[in-house]
């Protein structure tokens, strides 16, 4: 239809006179022409990481330790912290009060079903998950499967078979995983260790771990009664039981009573065993097997079981109420015959049968960082110093795509060992396991207890 034929006034609205045509293009002229002001933080002036270079982060139940693994992930310059998944009401907006306050703006968001969750937020590019036990593997299975690369507090599997499914997700998604058992990122733990791989201690035949003290071996198989469910939003009952079997809702659960129970819990053995193992098994040049032997104990809490390597190698699990092998948590020795090393937390150095030892301490710890592009040292040798720095050494591999220190298969062999240990002391007797095979041996029992049943949906 030609202008002639269309009605008066619309063919008036579409005249438009050389006058107007050009105050308009004026105009828009002076805006494309005026500066436009982009923040240098933008651009990565000023020491800025550039938004291209930052890595995008969300976290998945993020509650007493994930605040405080997050609050180090917020100082790295290169971490942006965009969204907060929590089953809890409360959990998520105290999240995200506090990294709005630590951008100055109110842009993080929030969800409640991580699957929701994972299917919205396809920028993300890493997961920090801090849940209870029970979520640990299943968590970061999802977000492993959606993508995600992923820090996992420990203990990081409920069973050997979980453990597997971890390490098998990892490598087929390509994904980057650490877990949360940081003193392998301590220069004195490193120090310790390296002194076992380097042979100044001798033929190490002989390796002792810390166990927690508070709860024992003995799980409860009860459940605690019964209380008026809150609504969803506040708190997501379904949710915070995944693929645990269903029990009737208590508040004290999630308030941290649900360690202790069989259903929830990895045991005293998975609470400090899930670090000192690992630590134990890496300095032995074993991060990538279990023990093949597991002696009973009759008491409640496995202290003094004798496990073995199939070297001949001895990690002896241990409680040390007196303080006799170490005077702080999560310690590890390791006895040769040419001398002996012991070190736990808080220690100013580790303590060595002969005062020479302390002598290579720089020499040993820089050969480590040199060789494997872990860093071990800065900032400060405290805790907070080496859960910084483990942090980011999931940061630097984020980056790089090189295997963190704790990556799953030293995760998974070490939570093996836990589980083991736990399986023969619940049944009352020794036990044989084969690390190639992943099984006990001629234990079908025990092998039935390589895994649980999980709870649709939320099986792995």
């Amino acid at each position: 239809m030609t202008e002639s034929k269309l009605p008066k006034e619309k063919s008036d609205r579409m005249r438009v006179s050389r006058r107007e045509f050009l105050s308009t293009t004026a105009k828009v002229g002076a805006v494309l022409a005026a500066p436009t002001i982009i923040p240098s933080s933008a651009l990565g002036l000023g020491g800025a990481v550039p938004p291209s270079e930052r890595i995008v982060v969300g976290g998945i139940g993020i509650g007493g330790r994930g605040t405080y693994d997050l609050k180090f992930m917020l100082d790295e310059p290169d971490v942006q912290f965009v969204s907060i998944c929590d089953l809890r009401r409360s959990r998520r907006e105290a999240c995200k009060k506090l990294v709005d306050e630590k951008y100055g703006n109110t842009d993080c968001t929030m969800y409640r079903d991580l699957r929701e969750f994972l299917a919205a937020r396809t920028d993300i590019d890493a997961i920090l998950t801090a849940t209870g036990d029970r979520w640990h593997a299943m968590a970061a299975t999802m977000a492993m499967r959606a993508g995600k690369d992923v820090y996992s507090e420990k203990p990081s599997a409920m069973t050997i078979a979980e453990g597997q499914v971890v390490v098998e997700t990892a490598r087929r998604y390509g994904r980057v995983y650490q877990t949360g058992v940081q003193r392998l990122s301590e220069a004195h733990f490193v120090f310790a260790n390296e002194l076992l791989r380097t042979g100044r201690l001798g033929d190490v035949k002989t390796v002792r771990a810390h166990l927690a003290p508070w709860v024992g071996v003995v799980l409860r198989t009860d459940w605690l009664e019964a209380e008026p469910q809150p609504p969803k939003e506040e708190v997501d009952w379904d949710i915070w039981l995944g693929p645990c079997p269903w029990r009737p809702y208590n508040k004290k659960y999630i308030d941290g009573a649900w360690r202790g129970h069989y259903d929830f819990h990895t045991s005293d053995i998975g609470e400090w065993g899930a670090h000192t193992i690992a630590q134990c098994q890496v300095a032995l040049g074993l991060g990538d097997t279990s023990p093949v032997e597991y002696q009973y104990v009759d008491n409640t809490t496995a202290d003094g079981m004798v496990t073995k390597f199939a070297n001949g190698a001895e990690m002896i699990l241990e409680l040390d109420k007196d303080k006799k092998i170490w005077h702080g948590s999560c310690g590890v020795r390791y006895e040769g015959p040419d001398g002996w090393v012991s070190i736990a937390d808080g220690y100013e150095k580790a303590e060595v049968s002969s005062p020479s030892f302390l002598d290579d301490y720089d020499k040993l710890v820089d050969n480590y960082e040199a060789r494997t592009q872990h860093a071990v040292r800065s900032p400060g040798t405290d805790q907070h110093g080496f859960a910084m720095r483990h942090i980011r050494d999931f940061l630097n591999c984020v980056k790089s795509r090189r295997l963190t220190v704790a990556n799953p298969v030293v995760m998974h062999r070490a939570m093996s060992a836990v589980h083991a240990a736990n399986i023969c002391m619940w049944l009352k007797r020794d036990m044989k396991y084969d690390p190639a095979k992943e099984e006990f041996v001629g234990d079908e029992e025990a092998n039935r207890m390589r895994s649980r049943a999980q709870r649709e949906p939320w099986i792995m």
